[in-house]
């Protein structure tokens, strides 16, 4: 006997409030994270119901999730629910309410939302992917094809420490042939009606360490002295003023028809000569988001020089977070820092690829696919004549590593129309993190209405 979804529902709100206050914070470093915590409270989800599951400790505290509820035909595709339980730092001044509160709230206008870091990228989904996962099981309901449901450490750190080694050496657990994970289900209504945006690919990741060298001396006599800071200083204000060449393709198009804007303001944004300026007049919130759609980005974000304050430092570091659009290589991205940096300084300047070994970006996934007509009429059940389009992420995600495998990966969930597009991109890594349980009602529902779908 089938759950009603209202219970469902409650049952996500409750998890994802759980996996909220867990704060397994991934700061970046080997020792942080301490995904165990979640790990261990979503293994006793699943011993409630009794089923297995599988720990993996790739480090001490970095603990992923792993638990397959077997289907009727071996042959049959399976698919994987994939949702990571880390989330990254957060400055508590910058909020209204406890960022680790996992609070439940009502607006003045009745919306009630889950507050907290996490609560939209991504505990949302791993939370509402659980609760449909023990629901099939609880029911009895039986499908051809196996659902693995994982929860995976590691994510917002570029998954060294949870997929991509978990891939890599625990394949076996995590075999499948469709991944269902981070991010997209945000409906729009724009010029032709309602579109909902799927992620089938992703920019990927080509970040740089710049190591600046100078001369040591007196910081009490700086005139004519090679200071490492002061060149670093001058590559910064390069990149700065760097604007790479816009990519507006089909996809892209897609985008801009799906938000609504006036018709002059989509030809400008369709026009490589124009589409600078069209994007100065938009929100910034949304202007960063379709420039990042549809160029590659370079980002100089940390800096460290110098030992003591009256040296002149000979040794600089700059950390830029560069991402790429698919097709772009790594070997394109050197190229361009040479050029940027110039003839003068590039002397003094080793560049180092960052996550060097991880694997290059992958073609996106197709749409000619059973799970993809599963999303979309599972989409339309919600919203009815949504129109559901392919789309890009800026961010990196663990998709990428079983795209690397020929494993179909889409970036899935159902939101309300509650919240515009742009204000829910802003909650990414933003203060004040939050979901509305009418999403979380909508996404939970969706996984149900895919697995009812898929293997027909």
């Amino acid at each position: 006997m089938s759950t009603s979804i209202d219970v469902l529902t409650n049952e996500t709100v409750e998890l994802l409030q759980q996996l909220i206050r867990n704060q397994c914070v991934n700061e970046g470093t080997p020792e942080s994270g301490h995904e165990d915590r979640s790990a261990r409270l979503l293994r006793d989800e699943l011993d409630s119901i009794g089923v297995d599951s599988q720990l993996i400790e790739t480090l001490p505290g970095r603990t992923s999730l792993v638990a397959r509820y077997e289907g009727t035909d071996p042959s049959a595709p399976a698919l994987c629910l994939m949702g990571h339980t880390d989330v990254v730092p957060v400055n508590p001044d910058g909020w209204r309410n406890d960022p680790f509160g996992g609070e439940l709230l009502t607006e003045s206008d009745g919306t009630q939302e889950v507050w907290g870091r996490g609560a939209v990228d991504m505990l949302n989904l791993t939370s509402s992917m659980m609760v449909a996962f023990r629901e099939i099981v609880r029911s009895g309901k039986r499908y051809p094809g196996d659902i693995v449901y994982f929860a995976v450490a590691d994510e917002e750190a570029g998954g060294v420490h949870g997929a991509f080694e978990i891939v890599d050496k625990y394949w076996d657990a995590v075999q499948c042939d469709y991944v269902l994970t981070e991010y997209g289900g945000t409906p729009a209504v724009g010029t032709d009606g309602t579109t909902v945006l799927l992620t089938t690919g992703e920019k990927q990741v080509a970040g740089r360490g710049l190591v600046v060298h100078g001369t040591p001396g007196h910081g009490s006599m700086p005139y004519a002295t090679d200071n490492a800071l002061v060149k670093t200083a001058e590559i910064v204000r390069r990149l700065g003023e760097f604007e790479a060449t816009p990519r507006l393709d089909e996809m892209f198009a897609d985008r801009i028809g799906a938000l609504g804007l006036p018709a002059e303001v989509q030809e400008q944004l369709l026009d490589p000569g124009r589409v600078a300026d069209a994007l100065a007049q938009l929100p910034p919130d949304l202007a960063r988001n379709l420039h990042s759609c549809s160029h590659m980005t370079l980002s100089p974000n940390t800096l460290n020089s110098g030992e003591k304050g009256n040296t002149v430092p000979d040794r600089a570091v700059l950390g830029i977070d560069i991402r790429i659009l698919p097709g772009e290589t790594q070997d394109e991205v050197d190229d361009l820092l040479r050029e940027i940096i110039g003839p003068k300084l590039m002397p003094s300047v080793d560049i180092h690829r960052l996550r060097d070994g991880m694997p290059d970006g992958t073609p996106f996934s197709s749409t000619d696919t059973p799970l993809w007509s599963a999303l979309a009429d599972s989409i339309q059940m919600a919203y009815p004549d949504a129109k559901v389009v392919p789309s890009l992420v800026t961010g990196a995600t663990d998709a990428r590593f079983f795209r690397q495998r020929g494993v179909q990966a889409y970036g899935a969930g159902l939101l309300s129309n509650k919240v515009p597009l742009p204000e829910f991109l802003n909650r990414f890594h933003g203060h004040n993190e939050r979901i509305d349980v009418e999403s979380l009602k909508l996404t939970t529902q969706l996984w149900l209405d895919v697995f009812d779908r898929l293997w027909v």
